[in-house]
């Protein structure tokens, strides 16, 4: 089985540690980097350049990049995984407030640095259920720039490319949808987007589980991925 994972905003490949240490060792699973410096599409096809072949596994942000992989480049994506992620924003004027938003966090993280952008980052609620231990803070620290982050925001983020909403219905692989019990909103983007896929997927709730699922439950993750990519 291949597997490539790709990790959400301000975190790196480490972040997948604790899933990948429990899943089945024979596995070929490779953790990817983001690149830096590229726009969003260009973002997703170098990661399908330099993984190649198998089954994605995307985080938030790393998930928007892999389902803009499986469109693009649909030979390259054998299955799909989906963790609290979403596939853009759909209302232009909620796209520009966005944006807004996110040129904002931009001011911020120039002028503060990036130890406390991270700490007002990691202090919102979608992230209250994340224990510190958990949340590897010290690896964001060394690992993030502020230019680094400063072109994720504004690059790859949920305002900086056109929604996907219209395009799940592509979608032919195996298709597999996860959130966090306590994360609502993406909950209820997880059903969103099931339906529009149809058939080819399937949508599940970890419980006791916020955002950020794969770092508070590792074990239940690792247990999913394993339960599904044998049936899938």
């Amino acid at each position: 089985m291949r597997l490539r994972l790709v990790h959400g905003f301000t975190q790196t490949i480490r972040a997948w540690e604790t899933v990948e240490a429990r899943l089945p060792r024979d596995w070929d699973v490779q953790p990817l980097d983001i690149p830096d410096g590229l726009d969003f599409v260009a973002t997703a096809a170098t990661l399908g350049l330099r993984g190649g072949e198998g089954t994605w596994v995307g985080y938030s942000m790393g998930g928007r990049l892999c389902l803009r992989l499986a469109l693009d480049r649909p030979e390259l994506v054998e299955r799909l995984v989906l963790l609290s992620a979403s596939p853009g924003i759909a209302a232009p004027a909620d796209r520009e407030a966005r944006l807004a938003v996110d040129e904002g966090r931009v001011r911020d993280l120039e002028r503060d640095g990036v130890e406390k952008f991270l700490e007002h980052w990691l202090s919102q609620r979608m992230f209250e259920t994340l224990p510190r231990e958990a949340a590897m803070i010290d690896e964001r620290q060394r690992r993030n720039t502020v230019h680094g982050l400063a072109h994720q925001l504004r690059g790859l983020g949920q305002a900086a490319h056109e929604p996907m909403w219209g395009r799940l219905s592509e979608l032919e692989m195996p298709v597999l949808v996860v959130s966090g019990q306590w994360d609502r909103a993406y909950t209820e983007i997880a059903e969103q987007i099931g339906a529009a896929i149809g058939t080819n997927a399937k949508v599940v709730t970890v419980e006791k589980a916020g955002h950020a699922l794969h770092l508070e439950r590792p074990d239940e993750v690792a247990q999913l991925l394993v339960s599904w990519l044998e049936t899938a």
